[in-house]
């Protein structure tokens, strides 16, 4: 068995206008609660977090702009953490992601411990 490594996953969604209706809401919270369940479940999970949709980007200037950041209409709206024993193990994992069912992007990428 490998050693354990621990990868990335970046929740990239689309902006939208129409806030979800609660059926819609409701239903997210059940298929996100199964989703990191099963990664909690295999003892992989390290952390898991949403992100707010205000921020602040501070520039190499030291300028400092009220926003996020959207490209192609996408936001990182969270990551999850995970330990596995190759990227090809949490890619299988990430294709079970919510987000893909909302029109949404994972991105998954090692980590580097730093020193």
């Amino acid at each position: 068995m490998e050693t354990l490594k621990e990868f990335i996953l970046l929740f990239r969604m689309p902006l939208s206008n129409t806030p979800p209706t609660a059926e819609q809401i409701s239903t997210m919270h059940l298929q996100w609660q199964k989703f990191i369940g099963l990664i909690a479940s295999q003892a992989k999970l390290v952390n898991v977090s949403r992100l707010g949709f205000e921020g602040v980007v501070i520039k190499n200037d030291q300028t400092i702009e009220s926003k996020i950041v959207v490209e192609n209409n996408l936001t990182i709206s969270g990551n999850l953490t995970m330990k596995a024993e190759n990227i090809e193990e949490v890619i299988e994992i990430a294709k079970l992601c919510p987000v893909l069912f909302e029109g949404a992007t994972v991105e998954v990428r090692p980590t580097i411990m730093m020193k």
